[in-house]
């Protein structure tokens, strides 16, 4: 076949995938697509849906830990899923593989949604394309405002879950429903369907993946909503006080959970390290790289100067968004150029992401790895400085011990004692 020829038949091909694509997929409309099958469960089991109703036994260590779906719902063929005391709970579609490249362009995932209790808990909605190709849509603060507001139709772009690269081409797990905390919800009609569908269009709006971790926003997970706020507030009322007494703050810890847990879990030990140097932490639990531009342009830096920050951020990216390295690395560099505008008498030491994972083969901490790769090219040696002390929470195998990170991520009390060892030597020079 000639170039030529190849080059006329390209249109007819996407004509022909186009015209060959039914409008709808009623991936569960009174009943499962034909082949598909509904599962329903936690992070570590989930089970098929066999009749009318399912149960999660409970388990010894989590007995509180229910999920459970009821196929009799109010509305006839809705699926209602309730959950209490979960860290996760899931009802999700899989289906034979599904071609849905057709509908990347202007197609939409739809469903009817109604919210019966959610004021402690939160919604994702997923959709899964593959190995490392887990793409969601948080959906907390406005489903925890639909609570009792009755049935509502909801229209998702499919590009909210779809990122350069994704293979759409044989989806299997084309929808799930994820909840956290405790609620009630029922869900009906899952449809993906083509904009042209009756002249609708998606009503729901959602992140550009490309730009979400430059992006400034608050963290808003259903486990961060009743805290991170009050936390802010809480460390504004702490600047605004040393300012007033005259205290100066010599140092200063940014970050997610890690550097949270200094003062939340090792306080005796962030005392003994860093006491002499009047800090101020400023980690909080999930926290990603947007989170962290938005409390620095919301004051939580202002009124101080430091003479060393101390910066780690984005394992979060990686773990709870699965974003690619280098978006992850442009939320990097704009957290430290708004820590160079506002503190720019101020060293910052920019700290490589912990690693994570039983060992070099975990894919989180692959990603991570690339990530690290790239940050020295954002430290200048004047204001900027990058520093790596991985090694000394790993063997020499690169395996990471129980015995330092209980959970593979966050550091016990022997794993915070390697950072500050490791750290120190170029904390003192740095404070000079």
């Amino acid at each position: 076949m000639t170039l030529r020829r190849l080059f006329y038949l390209l249109p007819l091909f996407a004509w022909t995938l186009a015209v060959a694509a039914p409008p709808i997929v009623p991936l569960y409309v009174d009943k499962p697509l034909d082949g598909a099958r509904i599962l329903f469960g936690d992070f570590d089991v989930q089970k098929p849906l066999d009749g009318a109703q399912g149960r999660m036994a409970e388990d010894a260590k989590q007995p509180h830990a229910v999920v459970e779906l009821d196929r009799n719902a109010a509305r006839p063929h809705a699926l209602r899923l309730g959950w209490k005391d979960s860290w996760f709970s899931t009802v999700r579609i899989e289906s034979p593989p599904l071609d849905l490249r057709p509908y990347l362009t202007d197609g939409a995932i739809a469903f009817d949604l109604k919210i019966n209790e959610l004021a402690n808990g939160g919604l994702a909605f997923r959709l899964d394309c593959g190995k490392d190709c887990e793409r969601k849509i948080g959906y907390v603060v406005p489903a925890r405002a639909a609570q009792g507001q009755g049935w509502r139709t909801l229209r998702f772009a499919l590009s909210c879950v779809h990122r350069q690269g994704d293979d759409f081409s044989a989806v299997t797990q084309p929808f799930a429903l994820d909840g956290t905390g405790a609620g009630d919800v029922e869900i009906a009609n899952i449809r993906i369907e083509t904009g042209a569908e009756a002249g609708r269009a998606p009503t729901m709006p959602c992140p550009d993946y490309r730009t979400v971790s430059v992006t400034p926003a608050p963290l808003e997970e259903s486990w961060s909503l009743d805290w991170w706020m009050p936390r802010h507030r809480d460390k504004l009322a702490e600047i605004a006080r040393r300012r007033t007494a005259g205290e100066a703050t010599d140092l200063v810890f940014i970050g997610d959970s890690i550097t949270h847990n200094w003062e939340k879990e090792q306080a005796p030990l962030w005392q003994q390290f860093y006491g002499k140097y009047h800090p101020l932490n400023l980690g909080y639990g999930g926290d990603r790289t947007e989170n962290v531009l938005w409390r620095l342009q919301n004051g939580e830096v202002d009124g101080i100067a430091p003479k060393v920050a101390v910066l780690m951020i984005g394992t979060n990216n990686t773990g709870l968004r699965h974003d690619d390295p280098e978006v992850t690395v442009a939320g990097i560099r704009r957290d430290l150029d708004e820590l160079r505008k506002r503190l720019p008498q101020t060293r910052v030491l920019l700290l490589a992401i912990f690693p994570r994972g039983p060992d070099a083969a975990d894919g989180l901490r692959q990603v991570n790895a690339r990530i690290n790769a790239l940050l020295p090219t954002l430290a200048d040696n004047k204001q900027v400085f990058y520093l790596d002390i991985n090694a000394a929470f790993l063997a020499p195998d690169g395996s990471l011990s129980r015995d330092i990170m209980p959970d593979l991520l966050h550091p016990n009390a022997e794993g915070y004692r390697r950072w500050a060892r490791a750290m120190q030597p170029t904390l003192e020079r740095l404070m000079r």
